[in-house]
């Protein structure tokens, strides 16, 4: 039976996000997941027929990841299944081995929803790829018999360890010690095995058999205290995280604070001495404040727009290094960089472990302990958080009817203000006010939700501007 995927995607409302394709799990079926993986892999080159798969923790993954194993081998693919690993280290696999790659998660999103990620032989699907799948016809079987899982392949794993323990010496984090929050991130164990590896005490703490949704964009308030409250039960000089499918970093310093994902990411790109920077508009302005880099390119939210941009970055200038990170902590490494005079290979897709590794450094470096780092930064603080539940066009209706009205923007968004200075529609609705405070409303490209960044002077100021400006917009919306 032929299927068109743009009609299949219709009718189970599974379409693709700022990164990946997304839905509910109910709606993700075995035919959804079969057509989308073969016209993945129809609409993909390449120079042979392997295919690497693995998936996240999700109690759904599993058999999504029957249904896309399957799905390749009635096109005669070879399957690399490399079981439950982070996202980066199947894409950082792939790469290295020429091969396309399929991740079954739905990284930070709650579990009754799941996702899909495709990757090139050379990284990430780009939004261009993305329509070539959707405007695919694909072949449906009257009946599909999923294949059981194979054999795990751990050289997946095994490589995205060996890149960053052949980075430094083994003693390198000798008398540190690294709490990691285990919860049900799929990373949680390879995190582990790294810092074990590299000298370091390791203390595990959170671990659970339930899936946990950690969104590092917007982190839980039980998560801020219970990160406080193991500072003060636990000594460590860090505390370490990621979402579920191991891609964005969350991490707090020796008293339990959480960075910010945007601020880290400027750190992370100093270490490595980047000279061009790319970073979605809704990260922290600092990064052009601080004048580290030569340039700095805004893009709008998600990965791909980031890769491009990197790809752009890196056409023009083939001797510097080229970075980008996303507000959520994600770091993409668009060139070979250096570190400890070591070779360290691009892998232009969202990656958690080199930030922490870059903060560990900075610290060592400075003689500083991770709370300090930030010290040399200029004074901007950023907060985000999100209404569950809204409708993407709810969201666009309510954006869209403020763009033309000052007044009221003003009034939604920042009362105290009298005047708006800017607005940037790279990606939803971003007012720059005269108070020195920014406000970024947007609806997210995964899920049913409206976001909301700010920015301040103040932290205070920036959450209470960030709670303030969702009240008004949950009210509105009833």
């Amino acid at each position: 039976m032929k299927v068109s995927i743009s009609d299949l995607a219709n009718k189970a409302n599974i379409k693709f996000g700022t990164s990946g394709l997304r839905g509910l799990v109910t709606d993700l079926s075995d035919e959804v997941c079969f057509a989308y993986t073969q016209a993945f892999l129809q609409s993909t080159p390449m120079k042979d027929k392997r295919v690497v798969i693995g998936h996240d923790l999700r109690p759904s993954s599993p058999r999504i990841t029957q249904a896309c194993i399957t799905a390749a081998d009635q096109l005669g693919f070879t399957c690399e299944y490399v079981g439950a690993l982070p996202t980066p280290a199947l894409a950082h696999f792939g790469i290295q081995n020429s091969i396309p790659g399929i991740m079954v998660t739905g990284s930070h999103i709650p579990f009754d929803r799941n996702g899909i990620k495709f990757y090139r032989a050379d990284g990430e699907i780009s939004k261009e790829d993305e329509q070539s799948i959707m405007d695919s016809i694909v072949s449906l079987p009257d009946s599909i018999n999923l294949l059981e899982l194979p054999k795990i392949n751990s050289a997946a794993s095994e490589l995205y360890l060996t890149r960053y323990t052949s980075l430094f010496a083994s003693d390198f984090l000798k008398g540190k010690t690294i709490a990691v929050y285990e919860h049900s991130g799929v990373a949680r164990d390879f995190l582990s095995s790294l810092f074990k590896a590299l000298g370091a005490e390791v203390i595990s703490l959170g671990r659970s058999d339930e899936f946990v949704p950690i969104d590092t964009e917007a982190v839980r308030e039980d998560d801020v205290e219970q990160a406080k409250a193991w500072a003060a039960e636990n000594y460590f000089d860090m505390l370490v995280s990621t979402d579920g499918d191991g891609d964005r970093p969350l991490i707090a310093d020796e008293h339990g604070e959480f960075l910010r994902g945007d601020i880290i990411g400027i750190l992370c790109a100093q270490y490595l001495k980047a000279s061009y920077v790319a970073t979605p508009v809704s990260s922290n302005t600092a990064v052009e404040k601080s004048a580290l880099f030569n340039s700095v390119v805004r893009t709008k939210i998600g990965s791909p727009y980031v890769i491009e941009a990197m790809d752009s970055m890196k056409a023009k200038y083939p001797k510097n290094v080229i970075a980008g990170y996303e507000a959520n902590g994600g770091f993409l490494l668009g060139s070979e960089a250096l570190v400890n005079n070591c070779p360290l290979k691009a892998l232009p897709t969202r990656d958690a472990i080199l930030p922490m590794l870059a903060l560990l450094e900075l610290s060592k470096e400075t003689q500083t302990p991770i709370s300090q780092l930030t010290e040399s930064l200029p004074k901007r603080y950023t907060a985000s958080d999100r209404l569950e539940d809204v409708p993407t066009n709810l969201s666009q209706e309510l954006i869209t009817s403020l763009i033309d009205n000052s007044e009221a923007v003003i009034n939604m968004l920042l009362p105290n203000a009298t005047q708006v200075q800017t607005i940037d529609q790279t990606d939803g609705l971003r007012v720059d006010f005269d108070t020195g405070d920014i406000v970024h409303l947007r609806p997210s490209g995964n899920a049913p939700e409206l976001r909301c960044y700010t920015e301040s002077n103040n932290q205070n100021q920036a959450v209470n501007i960030c709670i303030g400006c969702l009240k008004r917009f949950k009210k509105a919306l009833k």
